[in-house]
């Protein structure tokens, strides 16, 4: 009831911003764009206000149409289409949740004249189960160079089953300025993210043959079905800075302008080169707490505390990069920017204190025996150097590309290789322009320090880990006169790190390859659409990187307009992956292993929805999962034991204030 009022707020606030009807509205050219790394360069980036599949972001399981996740919102969740998915971290405990957390990928910087503040809140169930997202995102210019920006995120769910409440709180603070001479981008954001473990159900018959288990009673309340673990929770948090600044050289041109009998010189500088600085720094923490000592049996082994668990780790990064470029365009044979560039990061670990005694008699019984000869030290420190170089040109319609890459020269960054980059090019077909792209990545990195070295109650390990090389190369085509895009795309992976069945990091020796095809087709006639988005990625060694074969996502709606003024989006959309040997979830690492006993997968996930626009208010009323128990089968498990969100009713606001 509290989110249904909450909802009804801002939906009334938002008639208040409402232009009276036939009135025309002033049109403010927003512009907003992301960062190319390593130097800060800016990319042309969208702006959230569209009315397509708004409604998306009230479904757990909507990342992608293959995303294995726990099934609350902002819980842990690994992408399944190869292509998309992330290599680890350095922090790979902040993995599971980093589709929920902000990073330099996610950082947005906009161009606003009127200032703009984004006001979302989407909520869902009921009270046992409720569902609730607000968003609060706020933009403006100081001046037509300076900009300053703020966001709050706040997501808080129950969950559909016992013990897997989520929440969390991020907040941050943006700014640019673009002066003549001077350039700055920077933001600072702060993150916090707890949840309850669950552990998973603990008969899958809970939920594929309820009557067997249920007293020949066909229905069961999801919150009734028991879960392997009940006082288990864990929280990550974090802090993120991060600072770009270019000063630019070059020379004055002048121009003149006539007015009627006087004539204006203008002086506009030229630049030719510029010196970059760029300030980066990242802190992270994680801890798992089990506080039921019944409950410990959950897990093989106990290295500190047979009765609980309260395991810690923390992670810093400090990183300091300059450089110098020459500039695109500052004369006609300045065909492309080229720049040069020096990286510099240290690195800081700080784990679980291990005080208790390796054998003998000061070794309690209750304890594993230690799987080490000596202990690892709680404290890490690594200092690492790269120098590298980086080809770009933005300008121009014909061909573009951008190429970066970096060789590491000190600590464990030495003898590391990164090289990435893409070309595009635009030509005329079927009377209308299509764009064609080829792109190709190649790394050779060392392996993390906690993937060598990690203490925690139930998992220590110590490992010597190789690099991991990756070739990765392929191409992409959007034709618009057909509303068709294809993109085919092969990689190679050597020394595969991953987690086996036992939860425990391994290095595949060997190769594993994975070629992927990924298709979207838009259809539409009068009012009637449908988009499509088929996937075939296959992986040539499935016990090492097991992945669905197909995916598919499909969207068939009605759009249209009601009075003129009221735009309505009206359907119902498909997720649907093959079945394949899903990863499992150890919750005191937050980490996707592989099994082979278990396939998950070759279930329909439906939503029915509705989608409305009036002017610069969204809404969507939405019927998640709505074939569950219709058809489909009963097989909704996205994990092991993790099955996804039964059907609820969701709803949604998001309004635009143009102050």
């Amino acid at each position: 009831m509290k989110g249904i009022i909450r909802f009804l707020i801002i939906a009334i606030a938002a008639t208040a911003t409402l232009p009276a009807i036939g009135a025309d509205p002033v049109m403010v050219p927003y512009t907003s764009w992301k960062l190319l790394q390593p130097l800060g360069l800016r990319e042309k980036a969208d702006i959230d206000t569209l009315l397509y599949n708004y409604y998306q972001s009230a479904i757990p399981s909507a990342i992608s149409p293959a995303f294995a996740t726990t099934g609350n919102q902002t819980s842990a969740g690994e992408e399944m289409i190869y292509m998309e998915r992330e290599p680890m971290s350095r922090f790979f405990l902040h993995d599971a949740k980093r589709f929920w957390l902000p990073s330099e990928r996610k950082a947005r910087f906009y161009n606003t004249p009127i200032p703009m503040s984004l006001i979302s809140y989407n909520t869902g169930g009921g009270r046992e189960i409720a569902q609730d997202f607000f968003k609060f995102n706020f933009t403006g210019n100081v001046s037509p160079r300076l900009q300053v920006g703020a966001l709050v995120d706040y997501p808080y769910s129950k969950g559909s089953y016992n013990y897997q409440a989520s929440k969390g709180f991020t907040w941050g603070l943006s700014a640019s300025y673009t002066g003549e001479r001077y350039e700055l981008q920077t933001y600072y954001n702060v993150f916090n993210f707890i949840n309850k473990e669950n552990g998973g159900i603990t008969d899958d018959l809970w939920i594929l043959d309820t009557e067997k288990v249920n007293g020949g009673v066909e229905s069961v309340n999801p919150k009734v079905i028991p879960t392997n673990l009940t006082a288990s929770h864990n929280r990550i948090k974090g802090k993120q800075f991060y600072m770009n600044h270019r000063y630019k050289v070059g020379f004055w041109k002048e121009t003149m302008d006539s007015v009627k009998t006087d004539s204006v010189v203008h002086r506009e500088l030229v630049p030719v080169s510029s010196f970059i600085w760029t300030l980066g720094y990242d802190s992270g923490a994680h801890r798992f707490t089990n506080t039921k000592a019944s409950e410990e049996d959950f897990w093989q082994h106990h290295y500190i505390q047979a009765d609980g668990t309260y395991d810690y780790t923390s992670y810093s990064s400090l990183r300091n990069t300059i450089g110098v470029s020459l500039l695109e365009g500052f004369n006609k044979y300045a065909k492309a920017g080229l720049a040069a560039f020096l990286t510099h990061e240290l690195r800081k670990y700080t784990q679980t204190i291990d005080s208790i005694a390796i054998d003998g008699s000061e070794r309690p019984e209750s304890l594993t025996p230690y799987p080490l000869d000596h202990k690892l030290s709680p404290n890490a420190t690594e200092n690492l150097l790269w120098v590298g170089a980086q080809l770009t040109k933005q300008q121009g319609r014909i061909l573009n590309y951008q190429g970066t890459v970096q060789i590491g020269l000190i600590g464990p960054a030495a003898g590391e290789i990164k090289a990435d980059g893409e070309v595009s090019t635009h030509m005329r077909l079927f009377g209308d322009t299509i764009t064609v792209k080829g792109y190709g990545k190649f790394s050779n990195i060392s392996a993390p320090y906690l993937m060598n070295n990690y203490v925690s109650n139930h998992f220590i390990w110590h490992n010597d880990f190789g690099k991991t090389r990756r070739l990765r190369f392929g191409g992409e085509i959007d034709i618009p006169h057909t509303s068709t895009r294809a993109n085919i795309g092969v990689e190679n992976v050597q020394n595969l790190i991953y987690f086996n069945s036992d939860g425990m990091p391994v290095q595949h020796g060997g190769s594993v390859q994975v070629f992927s095809v990924r298709a979207w087709q838009d259809l539409r006639w009068r009012a009637l659409n449908w988009r499509n988005t088929i996937i075939y990625q296959t992986s040539t060694d499935e016990s090492v990187l097991p992945l669905p074969k197909f995916a598919i996502y499909s969207n068939l709606y009605l759009q249209f307009k009601i009075a003129k003024v009221l735009d309505v989006q009206l359907g119902v959309d498909l997720d649907y992956y093959t079945r394949y040997y899903a990863p499992a979830y150890q919750p005191s690492t937050m980490a996707f292993c592989n099994q082979t006993e278990i396939k998950c997968g070759n279930y329909p996930f439906m939503n029915a929805y509705i989608n409305m626009q009036l002017s610069k208010a969204r809404f969507y009323v939405l019927f998640s999962h709505v074939n569950q128990g219709i058809f489909g089968g009963n097989d909704y498990f996205s994990l092991p034991h993790y099955p996804l969100n039964p059907r609820r009713f969701q709803m949604g606001v998001s309004v635009n204030f143009g102050n």
